[in-house]
């Protein structure tokens, strides 16, 4: 028999609070600082009404102006007092709540860094980062009035329901049968509000989401003058927030006007009670006055827990979504896998199969030999699985079956970190950080010297462009590479592998978005990166390999041609057919 949902959905908060508390681990100190002012505040709190009681029955009757102008004083210090702990709390209680929330988003970037390539292939950017914000934000906010609000109203409420008590026993008794009626409404509410504020956040990480994606193509929306086509988008997402919005707000008010129609009855009931206690004789003016002033000191902790609710749902909520950020598996070596060292490049596929789900298989049965320092081309339709297979090399993907060796080694084997160290991939999409141009190339060996970033550069064709800027090799490139054109693009990511200097070389298409000029530069600065490595090529241009040691065909996940240019054009099959076309295409071209 199923766990009832209840239990299930209360085991999982409590493991989630769990997880939270030990964030607080490294600030215990200063918890400890904030919680003892806190406590002080609410001790403070109860010095009124004792004055006010004490006023009433004895020091005004009988004229003791002087010990009424001291209580007078000291009920002024305590409150100067009071001031300068609320400023620790909010301050410093805060700070807390942001050191948390700083640890806990360098904890998630560090593990979005373990995640695979599959992790983002579907999840978007958008999302991710509303959860290291917004999410994150609701979360301090929660480290800080979380435990604040809990151990202080609860104190507080035994503080204020003690000294209630001395006035008047069973007043105190009515006010407090009150209580279970502000549980019941606030447990009832409760999960409609937290399901409310759910599909609020899910809502705003689709417009982070839309956003992202607007603001990252705002350039090809204007030379497509399709404004309208994306604010049509951003608004289908806005809807949906505002949908969310409104029902998180409409069970936000039902949750706090039921609360507050409660609590009004408890004047209501103090005032007929108390009229009653106070006709009776059962109590003093006095008495009944200042009972009245400290019934709040009673109420309103009560009302802090129960608006705590509404903070606690907005927190434990995205910590929620945090936990399933941190939860994902990561990339993981096997306990057996050792450093590759330096590969000499011979990359072997035996029998592979990989699919992205159950439903769609990319690569069927591949069988690839590419030796040591040769130049391996993979040609062939769009979607047969050519970039797949490059995308298994460096370990992206793990196959369904079969074997992926280098130099023997399958790549299970070997630790990841030392499998990539060995591989170098220029692709198609290039993507530069938004830093100079120094640093882009840089990140091909982060302890390399200027000098040989320089080296590299020029190896790339790329030195001279540099070099004719105002700040040279210190101008920034904006974000993306925006203020270069595709081929300085290409070039800079071209000195990034020289600068790397692997034995295994990938090219995915790396010229297919280049003017035919601007390809001829980029190819010579490949043809000599080339040298010396074991080179795999994903090519659209098929002139471009016909001097390749080998040429595989891919469709439809399948190797159905392999070998050299001059054996597949007399083979008479699918690559003289892309071979003749193309050439066709670009004899049409130049007419």
């Amino acid at each position: 028999m199923s766990e009832p949902k209840a239990r299930r959905d209360k085991k999982k908060t409590a493991g989630l609070l769990r997880r939270f508390v030990t964030y607080y681990k490294p600030h215990k100190k200063l918890f400890a600082m904030d919680m003892t002012a806190s406590l002080l505040v609410s001790v403070i709190g109860v010095v009124y009404p004792i004055i006010t009681r004490t006023m009433l029955n004895d020091l005004i009757p009988n004229r003791n102006y002087r010990m009424v102008v001291i209580f007078g004083v000291t009920l002024l210090c305590l409150y100067f007092v009071k001031m300068l702990l609320n400023y620790f709390i909010q301050y410093q209680g805060h700070m807390m709540g942001v050191y948390m929330q700083a640890r806990m988003r360098s904890d998630m970037f560090a593990h979005l860094e373990t995640l695979p390539y599959s992790f983002f292939d579907t999840h978007e950017t958008g999302k991710i980062m509303s959860r290291m914000t917004n999410d994150l934000f609701d979360i301090s906010e929660l480290a800080h009035h979380g435990p604040e609000n809990i151990i202080i109203s609860v104190l507080s409420i035994v503080i204020s329901f003690t000294y209630l008590s001395t006035i008047n026993i069973w007043l105190t008794l009515i006010i407090f049968a009150c209580v279970p009626f502000l549980v019941v409404i606030s447990w009832t509410l409760r999960q409609k509000m937290r399901k409310a504020f759910r599909d609020t956040r899910s809502a705003m990480a689709d417009i982070n989401a839309s956003l992202e994606s607007s603001v990252s193509g705002i350039r090809v929306t204007k030379a497509y003058t399709n404004s309208d086509k994306e604010q049509e988008k951003f608004e289908e997402g806005n809807k949906k927030f505002q949908t969310a919005r409104r029902d998180s707000y409409s069970a936000m008010g039902r949750f706090h006007s039921g609360n507050t129609f409660v609590t009004d009855v408890f004047n209501v009931v103090v005032l007929i009670a108390g009229g009653f206690f106070l006709y009776n004789g059962k109590i003093r003016f006095g008495d009944y006055s200042a009972f009245i002033v400290s019934v709040n000191m009673f109420i309103g902790p009560v009302m802090t827990l129960i608006n705590f609710m509404e903070q606690f749902e907005n927190g434990i909520t995205g910590f929620e979504r945090f936990c399933e950020i941190m939860d994902a598996e990561p990339e993981r070596d096997r306990e057996d896998a050792v450093d590759a060292g330096t590969l000499e490049g011979h990359i072997q596929f035996k029998d592979v199969n990989y699919a992205y789900d159950e439903d769609k298989t990319v690569l069927r049965h591949v069988d690839l030999d590419i030796g040591k320092g040769k130049k391996f081309a993979l040609v062939g339709p769009s979607g047969g699985g050519k970039t797949t297979i490059c995308h298994l090399i460096p370990h992206f993907y793990d196959v369904i079956s079969g074997e992926i060796l280098l130099d023997g080694k399958e790549i299970h084997t070997l630790t990841n970190e030392s499998l990539r160290r060995n591989i170098g991939i220029v692709q198609q999409d290039i993507y530069l950080f938004n830093d100079t141009m120094k640093e882009n190339i840089r990140y091909g060996r982060l302890d390399a010297t200027d000098e040989e970033i320089v080296a590299a550069a020029k190896r790339a064709n790329i030195h001279d462009y540099i070099m004719s800027l105002p700040r040279g090799y210190d101008t920034p490139i904006g974000e993306r590479g925006i203020r270069l054109s595709g081929g300085q693009k290409q070039r800079l990511s071209i000195a990034r592998v020289f600068l790397k200097n692997p034995p295994i070389l990938i090219l995915d298409e790396a010229t297919r978005a280049l003017d035919n000029t601007t390809e001829i530069l980029i190819q010579q600065a490949l043809d000599e990166l080339c040298v010396g490595r074991t080179t795999l090529v994903v090519a659209h241009r098929l002139s471009t390999i016909k001097n390749a040691d080998e040429i595989a065909v891919v469709s439809d996940g399948r190797i159905i041609e392999q070998g050299t240019h001059d054996q597949l054009m007399a083979l008479g099959g699918m690559y003289k057919e892309l071979y003749q076309l193309q050439f066709r295409v670009q004899e049409e071209a130049a007419l």
